[in-house]
């Protein structure tokens, strides 16, 4: 999958989860655009994207992300590997 084809996977977590939100679901996407998008969301963003492809973040992986786009290369990284 591509970075493009893993936004589009998430895209139903994101308009599911942050259901207020009506806005684009592109790789530059962060907290910052979305009011509901807090340290709760968060996690049961990263809780939903693990169940949907099947694996488990590292704390440390997750921490840093700044965007959708660097979530998608992770979850292309680990898919990969």
């Amino acid at each position: 999958m591509d970075r493009q084809e893993i936004i589009a996977a998430i895209e139903p977590i994101i308009r599911d989860l942050f259901d207020e939100y009506e806005g684009p679901v592109n790789d530059a996407l962060s907290a910052k655009d979305v009011d509901q998008w807090d340290s709760l969301a968060n996690v049961q963003l990263m809780v939903m994207v693990e169940k949907k492809f099947g694996f488990k973040f590292k704390t440390g992986e997750i921490a840093g992300l700044a965007n959708l786009g660097e979530l998608a290369d992770l979850v292309s990284a680990k898919k990969t590997a």
